[in-house]
C-alpha cells in the first residue's frame, strides 16, 4: 500500500474550481445510488486521493485537502494518502467530521461545491445549514469536476447482463413483493415510491446484474405507484428471458430519463388533484439530492428508511434455507484451502504469498454448486498486515506467507442461494501467549452475541456490548462494528439493521429472518490482527418464564469451518463457552466431513481441527 503522488490531479481540480467559482469541492465515496462498493468508473474518491478504502469523503479547498474515514482504515489511509491530504480521524475526540472541517474552511463567503447525484437530500440539507452558518454556502455542482480531471483514463460506464433470479431461490414472486409495496403506500397515503438503491430494485423485481464488482446489482431506478411500475435501466442489459419475466407488469424506460419522468409524475400529480388523492412521494433517505429536486423537494417528498430495505432484510424461508446450504458448501471449501495452506506451508515448505493463497481459495470455492463469484475482494493477511482491517493484498504488494505468525482470512462467496461472509484466524507454528490471549477474548465475544437472547424489540446497538466486554476488561476495544446484515444472493452488506454503535442500528430493531455478520476482533498495529465471524440469522426462541408475555429472540448460526484450536486458551473459557465449542465443532464435522470422502488430506484436517477441547 504505496502513496500516489496527487499533486497533478489536486492542481487540475483546483483550476476547475476556480473557473466555476467553487472554493471547496466535496468528493464522496459513493455513487448515484449510494452504493457502499462501486464499479471502477464511480471511484472518484480513490482517483483524485489515491485512497482506496470504501468509505471515507475527501473535501478539497484552494490551499488544503482532508480525507475522512473510519477506524476500519486508519492505517490504510495513513499509508496511502501522500503529503498532500490531512487525515481525518472519523470518531476519535477533536477529530472534526469531514462536514465540520468543510464548514470551518467555508468561513468568510467561501462557496462549496458538490455533486447533487452523490449525495443524499437530506446530508446536503443538514451541511448547507451548517455552512451558512459559518458565512458559507452550499451549491449543486452539474457537472462532476474529478470526472473532468480524470478524463479519457476513467473506466466505461459497466454494460453488464441482467439474469432472472429464479422464484426457488427468492421465494416469493415479483408481482408479489410490489403489491406488498402498493399497500405500504396505501397505509402511507403516498402517490408513489421512487427507488434509487441497486439492491433494493434487484431484490423487489427478483433480478440480479453484474455492474459492480462482487454485488450482484444493475444500475438503474425505478417507480411504483399505485397503478404502475416503471424500470430505468439501459436497454441493451436485458435479455429476452428478463423481459418475458417482466412480461406486461413492468414498463422499461432508458435510465437517464429517470429526472425528467420524476419531474413530471410530480408536476401530474399537482396539476390534476384529485379529492383526497396523495399528493407526496416516498423517497428514501439513501436517495440523491437531485433525485430529491426533480420531484419537488420538501414539499413533494417524504424522506423515510425504505419500506423495500426493511422487506429485503427479513429474509423468507427458502432465503433462510439457502442460506444454510450454501454456507455448508462455503465452509467446506474453506476446510479445504485451512488443510491445503497447513500442508503447503509446514508439509512441503512451499513459499506461497497472500494472493497466491486467495487464488487458491477463490479455485476452490468455484468447484462448488450455485457459485457465482467472490462476494468482496478475500483479506488475505499475514502477521502485520492482519492488523490493518480491510486489508487488500495486491499481485506486485503483497507479503509472504509467514507460518510463524498470525494468518487472517476474511473471505466470502456469492452463490444463487444465498451470499456468505467468514472470518478465520489461524497459526500455523506456536503463537505467543497474547495472540492466544487476543484470540480467546475475541472469541468468547463471539460466543456471546451467537448464545445471547433477547426480547423482540431490541436493537443491535444494545447487543454490542456483548462482543466487546471481555475485550474491555482487559483495556482492549476493537474500531469496527461487531455485525452488518447480509444479502440474499445480494450485496454482503447490507442494512438497516446490524450490530454496533452506530446511530441508524439502535433505530432498527432485530427482526426474526435477519441474516447478520458476528464478527468481533482485535488489532495491534504492526504486530497482528484478529477477527473471527461467522454468519448467524435471528429465530424466535422458547424460554423457561415469558415475562410480560414477549416474544423472545436468539440466533442460529450457519456458518460451517472450524476455529482454530491452536490460538485457544483454555484457561480463559467458561465449561459453558467450552460446551458451545465442542458442540459447533461436531455440528461442523457432521455438517461438511462427506464432502471429504475422496479428500484424505481435508478430511485428516477437519477431523483434528473439530477434536472436543477439555
Amino acid at each position: 500500500m504505496e502513496a500516489v503522488d496527487t499533486t497533478q490531479r489536486l492542481a487540475s481540480l483546483r483550476s476547475l474550481m476556480r473557473d466555476r467559482k467553487v472554493d471547496i469541492y466535496i468528493v464522496p465515496s459513493e455513487d448515484s445510488h449510494q452504493s457502499e462498493y462501486i464499479a471502477p468508473c464511480d471511484a472518484r474518491r480513490e482517483f483524485i486521493s489515491g485512497f482506496t478504502g470504501s468509505a471515507g469523503t475527501a473535501v478539497v479547498s484552494m490551499t488544503k485537502a482532508s480525507l475522512s474515514t473510519d477506524g476500519r482504515y486508519f492505517n490504510q489511509a495513513a499509508k496511502q494518502l501522500d503529503d498532500n491530504w490531512l487525515l481525518l480521524k472519523r470518531g476519535l475526540e477533536n477529530v472534526p467530521s469531514w462536514q465540520e472541517w468543510t464548514a470551518e474552511q467555508a468561513e468568510g463567503g467561501k462557496v462549496v461545491g458538490v455533486d447533487p447525484t452523490l449525495i443524499t437530500a437530506s446530508e446536503a440539507k443538514k451541511l448547507a445549514q451548517d455552512i451558512k452558518n459559518r458565512g458559507g454556502s452550499l451549491v449543486s455542482v452539474a457537472e462532476n469536476l474529478v470526472d473532468l480531471v480524470w478524463g479519457s483514463d476513467r473506466p466505461p460506464r459497466p454494460s453488464e447482463k441482467v439474469a432472472v433470479h429464479r422464484i426457488e431461490f427468492a421465494g416469493k414472486s415479483f408481482e408479489a413483493k410490489i403489491d406488498d409495496l402498493r399497500k405500504d403506500l396505501q397505509k402511507r397515503k403516498k402517490a408513489g415510491f421512487v427507488i434509487s438503491v441497486l439492491d433494493e430494485i434487484a431484490w423487489l423485481l427478483n433480478l440480479r446484474g453484474n455492474d459492480i464488482p462482487y454485488n450482484p446489482v444493475f444500475f438503474s431506478y425505478a417507480i411504483v405507484t399505485a397503478s404502475s411500475t416503471d424500470l430505468y435501466v439501459d436497454e441493451g442489459k436485458l435479455t429476452p428471458e428478463v423481459r418475458q419475466h417482466l412480461s406486461d407488469k413492468v414498463n422499461i424506460k432508458s435510465y437517464d430519463a429517470i429526472f425528467g419522468d420524476a419531474k413530471a409524475l410530480s408536476q401530474a400529480t399537482s396539476n390534476t388533484p384529485e379529492k383526497g388523492s396523495p399528493q407526496k412521494f416516498l423517497l428514501s433517505n439513501k436517495a440523491s439530492w437531485s433525485l430529491s429536486l426533480a420531484l419537488g423537494g420538501e414539499e413533494k417528498v417524504e424522506e423515510v428508511r425504505s419500506p423495500v430495505s426493511d422487506s429485503k432484510a427479513i429474509k423468507n424461508e427458502a432465503e433462510l434455507q439457502g442460506m444454510r446450504a450454501c454456507h455448508i458448501r462455503d465452509g467446506a471449501a474453506l476446510s479445504e484451502y485451512f488443510a491445503w495452506l497447513e500442508n503447503e506451508l509446514i508439509v512441503k515448505g512451499t513459499v506461497l504469498n497472500e494472493v497466491d493463497a486467495s487464488d487458491k481459495l477463490e479455485a476452490i470455492r468455484s468447484r462448488h454448486e450455485n457459485f457465482v463469484g467472490l462476494s468482496f475482494d478475500t483479506i488475505s493477511s499475514t502477521g502485520p498486515n492482519a492488523a490493518v482491517i480491510h486489508y487488500k493484498a495486491e499481485r506486485d504488494n503483497c507479503s509472504i506467507i509467514d507460518p510463524k505468525a498470525v494468518y487472517l482470512c476474511d473471505s466470502g462467496a456469492q452463490y444463487l442461494d444465498g451470499t456468505t461472509d467468514t472470518t478465520r484466524t489461524l497459526h500455523f507454528g506456536e503463537p505467543t501467549a497474547k495472540e492466544k490471549e487476543a484470540y480467546t477474548l475475541v472469541l468468547k465475544g463471539m460466543i456471546a452475541i451467537d448464545t445471547a437472547v433477547f426480547p423482540k424489540g431490541t436493537t443491535g446497538f444494545a447487543l454490542d456490548a456483548f462482543a466487546r466486554q471481555h475485550l474491555w476488561r482487559q483495556g482492549l476495544d476493537y474500531l469496527h462494528g461487531t455485525g452488518h446484515g447480509v444479502g440474499s444472493y445480494l450485496n454482503v452488506h447490507e442494512g438497516p439493521m446490524g450490530i454496533g454503535t452506530r446511530i441508524q442500528y439502535s433505530e432498527v430493531a432485530l427482526s426474526v429472518g435477519n441474516v447478520i455478520s458476528d464478527e468481533p476482533g482485535y488489532y495491534e498495529d504492526g504486530n497482528f490482527g484478529i477477527r473471527i465471524e461467522n454468519i448467524i440469522m435471528a429465530r424466535e426462541v422458547k424460554t423457561k418464564y415469558n415475562f410480560g408475555d414477549k416474544v423472545w429472540l436468539g440466533f442460529e448460526h450457519v456458518t460451517m469451518t472450524p476455529l482454530c484450536q491452536k490460538l485457544l486458551d483454555p484457561g480463559l473459557l467458561t465449561p459453558e463457552e467450552k460446551k458451545w465449542i465442542n458442540d459447533y465443532h461436531v455440528e461442523v464435522w457432521e455438517k461438511t466431513s462427506a464432502l471429504f470422502d475422496n479428500d484424505e488430506l481435508t478430511r485428516t484436517w477437519l477431523k483434528r481441527e473439530t477434536q472436543p477441547i477439555s
